[in-house]
């Protein structure tokens, strides 16, 4: 490290700083915030986009006395670095020690744990309401942008904060993009105050009722300690809208409007097949495209983060009106989507679990409700070593519960697309489909497990599971019927029928259901394995069918038991009278506790929750064993 940022503990540092060294310190930070991203990856682009106004904002601003809160918060590598954190962006032995994201855990400096978009306005309004209501004497100041001002959440603050009449400061960071392009109308009344240095009589602040400044060198430090010494202590709210450039300091061909720069994996992580996520994404994407031209109505949309979902640049360019990219804007994409359903269209929502989660009640309502024909594609769920503001651990408890929603949890990339195949085809209701992750890549790639499909059905509707079955097992119509061709995912399917314990494996942990029976089989038992295919609803045909020939019955979700979907069947079987001649079988459901957890390590989040085969197999045979303990005590 140079001169001034080794010598930065805190804001109190900063200060002692002239305003012309600021610069020097800018170009150490973002030589730092570059190792760094090499190095560790991380949000890289918003970040050397605002280096310059995070330091102004702290050399101007009394943090914590005066609270910041920083929208998404992936924007806030420099506030840490200049908040007493500098170390864990500098030193190589202390990376990751703390999140990509603003924490109270980490630092008086960091308001609110966030990692969502567009909140940051609403927060500094209720406290600036707070403040006022307890007459203290601060500021409050809230920065939002990287696309963020897209977010319906963002109007409402910006709505409340022009009746605030006390001192309320927004800044916002307009570079140019979200994390593909901006899409709205109202970036093109940005793009004019932009043109016009904040002069143009269009502006979207100043039409809510806000005093408004622009600042057009958003990296120039000097420029912005000069805007916000102005704003500072003001009386009444003000935006101050700085332009920015987004990778300020990458190779010149990744600065500026570019949406590979807004993530960088580490350099270091040399994977060279595409994770589960792309993989299954892409797969996808380009069987909707071959549809494209029989199928006018057929739209795929993606509120933001495209690439990620296997939405690639290429595939976007050539889907033309057949994809709508509407911006960080969550619960308008649902509700748009079932817009288009109603009307006769066949949308295709592909979005983060955790995204879904801001959407729940027009998934809810506009959607489930009005059994509006379409399909949602849930990336990125169940449990993961990712951040606490991302976990997808909560969609099975979510989505599982909401009425009128077929879940499915496709065990294989083929059932994927049978499912996809039956929900923009034939089945004209909302429908969920869980993406598989990476343990059905995995099993995948080493050779898959035999999987039955919708139209692998026979004419009398009962599954043709071939080699999958036992030779000569009793495959009765009772365990696995498909009676109702118009939902074909309702019931069960028992891809191994044995006897004595039956595995029941939900999407993801299918592939772990196989391995634990494996484990079973070497101890001479005789497991039957079932594949569920989706959540939102009991197959109780099969679980009254299990119930004959098994006295332990164990669940696998990688998601959250509370409330999920092995809690339903425990129910199921906890309040059915009688199973006679046949005993109520025991049912073990494993999965996640209630918790959010923020960067373990998914193999220890596996062990923590028992998810690995071992202890499943070893489960199940200590509740075997207590089982005839207690037969032959009676």
């Amino acid at each position: 490290m140079k001169r001034y940022l080794a010598t930065i503990n805190g804001p109190e540092d900063l200060k002692r700083l002239n305003v012309e060294q600021l610069p020097d310190l800018a170009a150490e930070i973002r030589s730092a915030l570059i190792q760094f991203c090499d190095a560790k990856g991380g949000h890289i682009g918003s970040n050397l986009g605002l280096v310059e106004a995070s330091i102004a904002l702290h050399y101007v601003f009394d943090s914590p006395c005066d609270r910041m809160v920083f929208d998404v918060s992936h924007q806030s590598y420099t506030h840490k670095m200049l908040t007493g954190r500098r170390e864990a962006f500098t030193n190589p032995d202390l990376f990751g020690t703390v999140t990509g994201f603003t924490n109270p855990d980490e630092s008086d400096h960091d308001q609110f744990v966030l990692g969502h978009t567009g909140t940051s306005v609403s927060l500094a309004c209720g406290m600036s309401k707070a403040r006022d209501l307890l007459g203290e004497q601060h500021n409050v100041i809230a920065v939002i942008g990287d696309g963020s001002l897209s977010s319906a959440v963002a109007f409402e603050g910006l709505n409340e904060a022009a009746e605030l009449n006390s001192n309320l400061i927004i800044v916002f960071n307009d570079n140019e993009m979200s994390i593909a392009e901006n899409h709205g109308g109202m970036y093109q009344g940005l793009a004019r105050l932009r043109d016009s240095n904040g002069r143009c009589t269009e502006n979207l602040f100043r039409d809510f009722g806000l005093d408004y400044r622009y600042v057009e060198h958003g990296n120039d430090t000097a420029e912005l300690i000069k805007a916000f010494r102005e704003v500072k202590n003001i009386d009444h709210p003000v935006v101050v809208h700085i332009h920015t450039l987004k990778g300020l300091g990458l190779p010149e061909s990744s600065e500026g409007r570019v949406e590979s720069n807004h993530w960088q994996n580490a350099v270091s992580n040399t994977v060279t097949l595409p994770n589960a996520r792309k993989t299954y994404g892409i797969r996808v994407m380009d069987a909707l495209a071959q549809r494209f031209d029989d199928e006018p109505g057929l739209v795929v949309i993606s509120p933001a983060t495209p690439g990620s979902n296997g939405i690639t640049r290429d595939w976007r360019a050539a889907a033309g009106r057949h994809y709508v990219d509407t911006g960080i804007t969550e619960e308008h994409a649902v509700t748009f989507a079932a817009g288009i359903g109603q009307a006769g269209g066949t949308p295709v929502l592909a979005t983060s679990a955790t995204f879904f989660q801001r959407a729940y009640d027009q998934i809810h309502q506009e959607f489930a409700l009005n059994h509006a024909p379409g399909t949602l594609l849930v990336f990125a769920a169940g449990i993961s070593g990712t951040d606490n503001t991302h976990s997808g651990a909560g969609d099975i408890t979510l989505f599982g519960n909401v009425p009128g929603l077929t879940c499915l949890a496709p065990a294989s990339g083929d059932e994927l697309m049978h499912m996809l195949a039956w929900s923009t085809g034939g089945a004209r209701r909302p429908v969920a489909i869980r993406m598989p992750g990476e343990a059905v890549l995995a099993a995948e790639r080493a050779g898959g497990y035999p999987m039955w499909h919708a139209d692998d059905a026979d004419a009398t509707g009962i599954a043709d599971t071939g080699s999958s079955k036992n030779d000569g097992a009793d495959t009765s119509a009772e365990a696995n019927a498909v009676n109702d061709v118009d939902d074909p995912w309702d019931h069960y399917t028992l891809n191994r029928v044995g006897h004595g314990i039956a595995l029941m494996g939900l999407g993801n942990t299918y592939p772990l259901a196989e391995q634990a029976a494996q484990l079973l089989i070497q101890q001479d038992l005789d497991p039957t394995v079932v594949n569920p295919h989706q959540f939102s609803t009991l197959d109780t045909t099969t679980l009254d069918a299990l119930a004959k020939e098994h006295q332990l019955i164990i669940t696998l979700e990688d998601g959250q038991l509370a409330g999920g979907w092995g809690s339903r069947i425990s129910a199921y079987y906890g309040n059915t009278q009688s199973f006679a001649p046949y005993a109520r079988p025991r049912v073990i459901a494993v999965g996640a506790a209630k918790e959010v957890t923020d960067r373990v390590p998914l193999a220890d989040l596996q062990q923590r929750y028992g998810l690995n085969a071992e202890s499943i197999a070893n489960r199940a045979l200590q509740a075997l064993q207590e089982l005839h303990e207690s037969t032959d005590a009676h």
